[in-house]
């Protein structure tokens, strides 16, 4: 039970971080965010159990034409010229390399032809990961402006000053919501990952969550700057 990345668990996690966040922030963007992805968590779940899915279709067709090519082979194979009657050196060698390059390329075509389902599958993984990756730049736009050194400093805004209303301690959770929703879409790549096990997409995956485990890292010096300004009682 616990070995495993469930994908109904984490799309339940992240709905109840949308609760919290509509229960503090009511009308933030931040929980319009949050709302789009716990729609991009169903929406991965889906893909993953889908692409973890054998494409029997496809193996069947793939192994009749490996069987019909093999058949080819053998055919051309028993026309060529070895007849021991003709003592022709010349000729002999001519067999064995016409046969030695029929092999090669029947070879080249069986990979070609036994690596296309997974080639098909490392594209529709790719462009699962596409928006996970967009919705952690997403989050990261939404924390920008939340500057905890700029608490307590309203009377230095500027006219195009973004709005700085926030006390360190709504400051604090607001930065903590970004930082879970940050990990949250790191699993929703990791769902990609797991459901695939392919190398080229597993290191896609590795690329979102260094992105998201660097951004949140900057997160939370920003909370621990905000943490000084938070009074007892709100701590409490």
């Amino acid at each position: 039970m616990y070995r495993r990345l469930d994908p109904d668990l984490l799309v339940a996690t992240i709905e109840r971080l949308a609760v919290r966040i509509a229960a503090r922030f009511p009308q933030s963007d931040l929980l319009n965010v949050c709302g789009e992805l716990a729609a991009l968590g169903r929406d991965s779940a889906k893909r993953a159990e889908h692409l973890g899915r054998p494409n029997w279709a496809l193996r069947i067709c793939v192994m009749l034409i490996v069987v019909a090519g093999f058949g080819v082979f053998l055919y051309l194979a028993a026309r060529l010229d070895f007849d021991p009657g003709t003592r022709s050196l010349f000729t002999l060698v001519q067999s064995v390399d016409a046969l030695f390059n029929l092999a090669v390329l029947a070879g080249a075509a069986v990979v070609s032809l036994l690596s296309i389902e997974t080639r098909l599958v490392r594209a529709r993984a790719g462009k699962a990961l596409h928006p996970i990756r967009a919705m952690v730049h997403i989050i990261d736009m939404h924390q920008l402006t939340k500057d905890p050194g700029m608490a307590g400093l309203a009377h230095l805004k500027t006219s195009v000053s973004p709005p700085r209303d926030l006390s360190p301690f709504e400051l604090t959770r607001y930065l903590d919501y970004c930082s879970e929703m940050l990990s949250l879409t790191a699993k929703l790549a990791a769902l990609i990952a797991l459901a695939t096990e392919d190398a080229v997409i597993a290191g896609a995956v590795n690329d979102i969550e260094t992105l998201a485990g660097t951004i949140a890292q900057k997160i939370w010096q920003k909370i621990m700057i905000a943490d000084v300004g938070v009074s007892p009682a709100e701590a409490d």
